[in-house]
């Protein structure tokens, strides 16, 4: 019979981060203590430094970010439209053509 998934709060997530950042303990030791896996200690200190300077950002900043992702997001559609439409046009033009003024 397959183990339930236990699902983690995001303050007993944060602690063990921040545990795991301050380094007084090893891995091993916090994932005993905190009845966690090592590797899951390991990724969600990943976390926390990749997602920190998140915290600091302020508002204009977030909204350009979210502006240029939308951007980037809008080019690519276009570029797979365009991609799409030279694949078709390279299939047309490979198609034998009839002459109609042999006479």
């Amino acid at each position: 019979m397959p183990r339930k998934k236990k699902v983690r709060s995001a303050e007993l997530k944060a602690k063990v981060a921040i545990a795991a950042i301050q380094e007084q303990k090893t891995v091993q030791q916090l994932g005993v203590l905190f009845d966690v896996h090592p590797t899951q200690v390991q990724v969600w200190k990943k976390q926390l430094l990749s997602g920190a300077a998140s915290l600091f950002e302020t508002r204009d900043q977030a909204q350009e970010n979210a502006a240029q992702q939308a951007r980037e997001a809008e080019l690519f559609e276009q570029i797979g439209r365009l991609n799409m439409e030279l694949d078709w046009l390279k299939k047309k033009s490979c198609r034998p053509r009839l002459r109609r003024d042999a006479r």
